[in-house]
């Protein structure tokens, strides 16, 4: 195998993930790999809103387009970030083992908890899906947009300028922050992201002799889970920007799936958990999404589109 060339964004968290599947390649194959970073429309628009830049797609559509031009040879992305429509002649011969999917709490004083932050509290995030909620939970908070990178969110609730804000455990761990966090929500509080704490590694179709070589580093239990999740955010043509949660895992050999759809307010909140063979995984993501939908998720879904425009 030659060495592959493996395109990454710029911000710290990007860049460790580039660097941990440098090292699993190298493990497992014996060949180095060259870092390139690869500037995105999402960290050359940080500070504007999602719907602004365009939402789904904006932190992997240069990486895509550099894989399909041949300056790279393999992209990473954190899965959540991944378009449910990927060009025809890109695929993901890697799915990494998970990390923790669960999201966590940073407050600008120590010690407060989402329970105990003050009625109309300052929460910082970008995320429909958190701010609904957080709604739900807390339906008395300031919830307010976040932008930038990790350390760029952690300045501004250190700063005051935020109580508390919201990001994901897992790139808090690998960057070694963990010390950082006041609280870890469990999913029965707020459901994750699709795909949350997964990284995936993209390759050109073609290049069969690349795909082969790394599909060792690849984790049949994360890949199933996420197989599921992206089939229920497709089946409900969701992007990146709806109040949509999902958790699914293997647990005694069978995959379970729970998700959730909340309305932006946080005052309609459908839950729904279904489970599979893991060789079913498609099927039980499809199966989930029908069945939110019937319970009146995609009512919610179809009014932020029509609001989003």
């Amino acid at each position: 195998m030659r060495a592959p060339r493996i395109g990454t964004r710029g911000s710290l968290l990007a860049k460790w993930q580039a660097e941990f599947v440098r090292r699993e390649i190298l493990r497992a194959t014996g060949v180095d790999a060259e870092i390139v970073i690869v500037k995105t429309t999402g960290d050359k628009l940080n500070q504007a809103s999602f719907s602004e830049i365009g939402g789904q797609g904006v932190f992997i559509k240069e990486l895509e387009e550099a894989l399909l031009n041949e300056e790279i040879d393999l992209a990473v992305h954190s899965v959540k970030d991944v378009p449910t429509n990927v060009p025809s002649r890109l695929c993901f011969p890697v799915i990494c083992r998970r990390d923790d999917v669960r999201d966590c709490v940073v407050v600008a004083k120590s010690g407060q908890t989402l329970a105990t932050l003050r009625q109309g509290a300052r929460m910082g995030t970008s995320s429909l899906r958190r701010q609904a909620q957080l709604l739900h939970a807390r339906p008395d908070l300031d919830v307010r947009e976040l932008r930038g990178n990790v350390d760029t969110r952690l300045r501004k609730v250190a700063s005051g300028e935020y109580d508390a804000i919201l990001l994901a455990k897992a790139g808090l761990d690998r960057l070694g922050l963990s010390a950082r966090i006041a609280e870890i929500l469990e999913p029965g509080v707020m459901m994750p992201a699709v795909g949350q704490g997964a990284i995936g590694v993209q390759a050109r179709l073609k290049d069969e002799e690349m795909g082969a070589a790394i599909a060792p580093i690849d984790d049949f239990e994360t890949r199933q889970s996420i197989v599921a999740e992206r089939a229920l955010l497709g089946a409900l043509q969701g992007g990146c920007q709806v109040p949509l949660g999902a958790w699914a895992r293997i647990e005694r050999g069978e995959l379970i799936m729970d998700a959730v759809i909340c309305s932006p307010d946080g005052k309609e909140h459908i839950h729904k958990t279904d489970s599979a063979d893991p060789q079913h995984a498609r099927d039980l993501g499809q199966r989930v999404a029908e069945a939110l939908w019937n319970a009146g998720g995609g009512k919610i879904l179809e009014q932020v589109s029509r609001q989003r425009g």
